[in-house]
This record gives C-alpha cells, sequence and structure tokens, in this order.
C-alpha cells in the first residue's frame, strides 16, 4: 500500500534551520505530484508547498514563500521541505501528501513535529 514516513522534526530556536524528509513507498513515485501540510496547533490545516512530478514546478503558501524550499529525488523515492528562517508561527506537525490530481490530495504520511520555541 501507499506508504509515507516523515522524519527530522525538531525543536529549534527562531531563525533556525530544519530540513524534513518523507520516505515514499507502494506507488510509482515519479509520476505523482507531491505537497507538504501542515496542522498548527490551535489555528487548523494549512497547505505550505506542492511538487510536480517531476520535480521542476514548484508553488509556496504566501506564509513561507522565500523561507522554505521543496524538492524531490526521484532516484531515492524521497521528497524533502528545507525551511529557513524559522519562526515560532510555524511550530506544527509536517505532513506528506501524495496526490490524486494536481488539485487533490490523497493519502498522507503519519506527521513530524517541528517546534519553533526560544
Amino acid at each position: 500500500e501507499v506508504h509515507l514516513v516523515e522524519s527530522g522534526g525538531d525543536l529549534v530556536q527562531p531563525g533556525g534551520s530544519l530540513r524534513l524528509s518523507c520516505a515514499a513507498s507502494g506507488f510509482t513515485f515519479n509520476d505523482y505530484a507531491m505537497s507538504w501540510v501542515r496542522l498548527v496547533p490551535g489555528k487548523g490545516l494549512e497547505w505550505i508547498s506542492r511538487i510536480n512530478s517531476g520535480g521542476g514546478d514548484t508553488n509556496y503558501a504566501d506564509s513561507v514563500k522565500g523561507r522554505f524550499t521543496i524538492s524531490r529525488d526521484n532516484a531515492r523515492d524521497t521528497l524533502a521541505l528545507q525551511m529557513n528562517s524559522l519562526k515560532p508561527e510555524d511550530t506544527a506537525v509536517y505532513y506528506c501528501a501524495k496526490h490524486r490530481t494536481w488539485h487533490d490530495l490523497g493519502i498522507w504520511g503519519q506527521g513530524a513535529q517541528v517546534t519553533v520555541s526560544s
């Protein structure tokens, strides 16, 4: 079955950086767009970034644009999110998600906790 496993979550100070990874299995990874979505305590779900199957087309929410970078390594079936200049409001559980279509998310991973605090 489709399986997505996030890793790399941690506690970091404001202004710091962190890199999340997502290991994918159970499907042809390079055929599907992928996204990162986060669950923010007290606020809810927020889509943050999307990447097409080949990795050449990316999109970002305004809240992370210029600070976060999504990428993928199709040879290793992995998705990544590089997070720089982290803010306390970035504190959330971060999920990688497989798209069903360009505009439709399907299965998500279990999530990785990112806490930004001094």
